[in-house]
């Protein structure tokens, strides 16, 4: 009898968050965060009383884009708490304390490096087909020591669980490995063959041009970039990441400079680049 009471009223606590997150405010809370107005976005949120799963994700989200990733992840951790099996928000609970393990002391960093570890894997395994999540966690394990859970035995497991979901991902992250092992023809073949498989993605195409650019092969990685154009007019993402491109290899500084003042006048959405990142490059043009 109890058990069947805790059901019941597990089911009312979810059908009381339905009701929540339908409501106008949270609608217009999602709009402002697609528009990258975090802190109106916030504000409509903050004052609610009883605050279902969707909105404490959209609180940590909000709080995330504004660099403030302790208070990111408390709002993570408090959805999490109603439904631990979710795994878009294991995937920023995980991003969170990873953001906070960058900027923490020698003594907290390794712990919050640790969640973060935990928060991806959990996430990749309850939704391997997942991009950003499974990207993330790769990065992890490239980038991490091995006492902290990174290394390139895992991140080779790892591409082959990319792989069965996404082939051209799973290139794209082998190239990774290839080039952090600096097989460098190695790697250019994967970057290539994640192109071929996905002719209209045209992350794949930017891919390939900032790998040229950084072998010195300028004339390919200007004729791919021009093609992401024509693939893509007016993207965003183009033009932020043929600056940083040029910025990176010290050529072209001029047309760098107004990629970025076009980017920063453009309409932009929290999967673009954040403007802070192209103010800050802007600052390194001088």
């Amino acid at each position: 009898m109890k058990r069947k009471f805790n059901q019941i009223l597990t089911l009312l606590s979810l059908a009381a968050a339905c009701v929540l997150a339908a409501a106008p405010e949270f609608e217009r809370a999602k709009e402002l965060y697609q528009r990258t107005a975090y802190r109106e976005s916030l504000a409509l949120l903050t004052p609610a009383a009883n605050k279902d799963f969707a909105t404490l994700q959209l609180i940590g989200q909000d709080y995330f884009m504004l660099a403030d990733y302790k208070k990111a992840a408390e709002a993570f951790e408090k959805a999490a708490a109603l439904d631990p099996q979710n795994p878009r928000v294991l995937h920023w609970l995980g991003r969170a304390y990873g953001r906070r393990a960058e900027t923490a002391s020698p003594f907290t960093a390794p712990g919050l490096a640790s969640k973060a570890r935990q928060n991806f894997e959990k996430s990749v395994a309850l939704d391997p087909s997942n991009k950003e999540a499974t990207g993330d966690l790769l990065d992890y394990y490239l980038d991490a020591p091995g006492f902290l859970g990174g290394g390139m035995q895992k991140a080779e497991a790892l591409v082959k669980i990319i792989a069965s979901t996404d082939p051209a991902e799973g290139h794209y992250a082998q190239a990774l490995i290839d080039e952090r092992r600096k097989q460098y023809d190695a790697a250019e073949q994967q970057f290539r063959r994640a192109a071929e498989l996905a002719p209209k993605q045209v992350g794949r195409v930017i891919d390939l041009a900032k790998y040229l650019a950084k072998r010195g092969r300028i004339d390919e990685s200007e004729a791919l970039f021009d093609r992401a154009a024509k693939l893509a007019p007016n993207d965003p993402r183009i033009m932020f990441e043929r600056a940083s491109t040029y910025i990176e290899v010290q050529r072209n500084l001029d047309r760098a400079r107004q990629l970025l003042e076009r980017y920063l006048k453009s309409t932009l959405t929290p999967d673009d680049p954040p403007r802070e990142q192209a103010e800050a490059l802007l600052k390194k043009i001088g």
